[in-house]
């Protein structure tokens, strides 16, 4: 029922239907944890080339690829499409891509079996979905924002960091029950060919990793059915001339009075004029750089993408189910950061939580691989992964939202969300290879090198923040431009 206040039914429905996005942006992402291992199992059978550690840390993040291309045409895309219509794109991405990596043979390759160009196709497909990523990354937000009422727009767009991680844990339930009683390959079994495998892992190989990317499938469609029934955002149908369409939706969302005067400033915000990029000092868009470049570095996505794996390797029985539990931590510590970012501030989160994954970094470099200490390594990982969630994961995504002036926003958010896309690929991508690097036969050079150099990372983030990132709580954004001007002036 829509009053003088609007109606939050409706509102909340949009909003939940954009945030889908958000999850499917998570799901992506994460479903290679359970699938990497037969994956790569499957692609070690081939005969025409070998599948080293390096081909398969590209193979394990290739959608990233696919992220960096998505997030650098979201402006674009969503100026000239709409972002509407750009999201419907992002949720047909997502289905292709859940088809074809389930099924890379379709058309042109024998089923089942691996080849070098069976492999260029699977990472065709896995970059496809990676532009879905992007697109949604960027431009989920964004609608959001754009629809929601200005007094709990950062709570609304809390949440879709909220579904990133839901669909996060989601899939490793997914995985978790797709393998059931199956078993990822050992590591030493691989490429002694399949029959050689233990055959409670055969099915991994040949089918299971299938399942698990075709199982994105089912959230796609649904995502991409939905969207089309969701309006398009009132600052866009301003910006192409449709005033009286971002009136009625207005008004459905903050009552008719609310509306006209939401609209009055939407109008007169479209004709602000833009600046360049540097008009506000170097240091303006190196901070905002450096929170995105530092996301990723402090590695994280070594963590959520390979936790089977890692988990595998230090003896758990079931590493599918530990991998479960930590994503049920990560989701209880992204609600720490979403009730208490007004409270507490940006900069004390990011600090402490630098400081944790500093802390749980150290404790798997000088435990892992060794007999007796395989729980204190675990609970490091966990540490780990959620001082991330409460920290490093949403406040970044505040942070950037926040930081840059009115005037060159746009641009600089792009700039920053493509470094972000990168340096997600580049840890993802050398994850494998630094941790299975040996000084000699069988040593854990690889293990305490991987983990320590992330330990590292995040106490150099943590100086960052101190000194270098103003705190932006309780700062309007006319506050942040005054602030960069007189910065530029000194």
């Amino acid at each position: 029922m829509t009053t003088d206040k609007g109606n939050k039914g409706y509102l909340i429905s949009i909003v939940m239907v954009a945030v889908l996005g958000g999850l499917l942006f998570g799901y992506d992402t994460a479903v290679i944890s359970g699938a990497e291992k037969g994956l790569q199992a499957f692609f070690m059978e081939a005969k025409d080339f070998s599948y080293t550690n390096g081909w398969h840390g590209f193979t394990s993040s290739s959608a990233l690829i696919g992220c960096i291309i998505g997030s650098a045409l979201s402006g674009f895309l969503a100026s000239n499409l709409g972002r509407k219509r750009s999201l419907i794109l992002a949720g047909v991405l997502f289905f292709i891509s859940a088809l074809g990596s389930m099924e890379p043979e379709f058309l042109f390759f024998e089923h089942g079996a691996p080849s070098f160009s069976l492999l260029v196709m699977f990472n065709i497909y896995r970059v496809i979905g990676g532009i879905g990523v992007g697109l949604a990354s960027a431009i989920c937000p964004m609608y959001i924002g754009e629809v929601a009422p200005s007094n709990i727009r950062g709570m609304l767009v809390s949440w879709n960091q909220f579904a990133i991680i839901f669909g996060q844990l989601l899939v490793y339930f997914v995985n978790f029950f797709i393998l059931g009683d199956h078993i990822q390959p050992l590591v030493e079994e691989m490429g002694k060919g399949i029959a050689a495998i233990n055959p409670a892992a055969q099915w991994t190989v040949t089918t299971g990793w299938r399942y698990m990317f075709g199982s994105e499938a089912v959230p796609a469609g649904l995502f991409a059915l939905l969207i089309c029934f969701v309006p398009e955002t009132p600052r866009y149908l301003v910006m192409i001339g449709q005033d009286n369409k971002a009136l009625g939706i207005l008004s459905k969302i903050n009552g008719s009075e609310k509306a006209k005067q939401i609209l009055q400033d939407i109008k007169e915000t479209i004709t602000v004029k833009t600046e360049r990029l540097f008009t506000y000092g170097v240091m303006c868009i190196f901070i905002g750089i450096m929170l995105s470049v530092f996301q990723q570095a402090v590695g994280i996505n070594a963590v959520l993408y390979y936790a089977p794996r890692i988990f595998g390797d230090m003896g758990m029985q079931d590493p599918m189910m530990v991998t479960v539990f930590m994503g049920i931590i990560n989701i209880l510590f992204t609600l720490v950061a979403i009730f208490t970012v007004e409270k507490w501030g940006r900069k004390p989160l990011l600090i402490w939580g630098s400081l944790g994954m500093a802390l749980g970094a150290f404790g798997v470099a000088t435990t892992f691989g060794h007999a007796g200490l395989e729980l204190v390594t675990a609970i490091s990982i966990m540490v780990y992964s959620a001082s991330f969630m409460f920290s490093w994961g949403p406040i970044t995504w505040v942070l950037i939202a926040e930081i840059f002036p009115n005037t060159i926003r746009g641009a600089a958010v792009a700039i920053a969300v493509a470094f972000q896309w990168i340096f997600n690929f580049i840890v993802s991508s050398t994850f494998v290879p630094m941790f299975n690097m040996h000084l000699t036969p069988g040593d854990d050079f690889g293990h305490w090198f991987t983990y320590g150099l992330y330990g590292i990372i995040c106490i150099i983030a943590a100086i960052f923040v101190w000194k270098l990132v103003p705190e932006t709580k309780g700062k309007t954004l006319e506050d942040m431009t005054k602030l960069w001007r007189d910065e530029a002036k000194k």
